[in-house]
C-alpha cells in the first residue's frame, strides 16, 4: 500500500504543477481574443487562424485541468443525499463512482480517442476553413485530458482506499490555504520588515 501511496503523491504532485501552469492558456486565449477584436474592428481585418486558435487554447486549458480539478475537488457534485451521511460511507460512494463511472469513461475516450488523433496526426488534416489551423493539437487534447483525469482518478481512489484501512487523513478534506488578498499582505508586511530592519542597521552603522 506504500507503494501505491508514493504514486499517488506523484500523481497529485503532477496535477498541482499543471494546475499551476495551465491557467496561462486562458490568458492567452483572451489576450489573443481581444487583439483580434481590436484588429477587425480597426483595419476590417481577421484571420480563421485567430480565431480558431482561441478556442484551442480554451478546451486545452479544461481538458488539460480535469485532473487538477479533481484533485482540488471541484468538479460538479450532487450531494444531497451523500452529504448526509457518515464519512466512511461517503468514501464508499466515491470509490464506487471512480471504479465505475470514471475509470471505463475515460477508458472509453481513450480507446476511441488515440486512434482519432493518431488518424489526423499521420494524415496531417487540416481546417475547413480559410486560413485554418492544422488539427491534430487539438485532436490530442482529448486523450491527454482523459489520460491525465484517469491518473488522477487512481490516485483519488487509492487514497480512499487508505483512508478506509486507517493509513491517512480524509482525502476529502478542504486545506486551508490563503487567499489572494492574504497572500499580497503577507508579502506587503515582509517588504515592510525588511525595509525596517535595514533602515535600523543603517542607523547603527552610523
Amino acid at each position: 500500500m506504500q507503494a501505491l501511496l508514493k504514486f499517488s503523491r506523484g500523481v497529485d504532485w503532477l496535477s498541482t504543477q499543471i494546475g499551476k501552469y495551465v491557467i496561462w492558456l486562458i490568458l492567452a486565449s483572451t489576450v489573443i481574443s481581444g487583439m483580434n477584436a481590436v484588429v477587425r474592428k480597426a483595419l476590417n481585418t481577421s484571420s480563421n487562424a485567430f480565431l480558431e486558435v482561441q478556442w484551442y487554447l480554451f478546451s486545452a486549458s479544461f481538458l488539460i485541468a480535469a485532473g487538477y480539478t479533481l484533485l482540488q475537488g471541484e468538479h460538479v457534485r450532487v450531494d444531497v443525499l451523500s452529504s448526509r451521511l457518515p464519512k466512511r460511507q461517503q468514501i464508499w460512494i466515491d470509490i464506487f463512482g471512480f471504479s465505475c463511472f470514471l475509470a471505463p469513461m475515460c477508458l472509453a475516450i481513450l480507446w476511441y480517442g488515440v486512434p482519432y488523433f493518431l488518424r489526423a496526426y499521420h494524415s496531417g488534416e487540416m481546417s475547413n476553413n480559410a486560413g485554418g489551423l492544422i488539427r491534430w493539437p487539438v485532436y490530442l487534447m482529448m486523450p491527454l485530458g482523459f489520460g491525465l483525469l484517469l491518473l488522477q482518478g487512481s490516485s483519488e481512489l487509492i487514497k480512499r482506499v487508505a483512508f478506509l484501512r486507517g493509513l491517512i487523513g480524509d482525502p476529502t478534506a478542504k486545506k486551508a490555504e490563503k487567499s489572494a488578498e492574504e497572500e499580497l499582505a503577507e508579502s506587503i508586511r515582509r517588504l515592510a520588515e525588511a525595509a525596517q530592519g535595514s533602515g535600523g542597521q543603517a542607523g547603527k552603522s552610523v
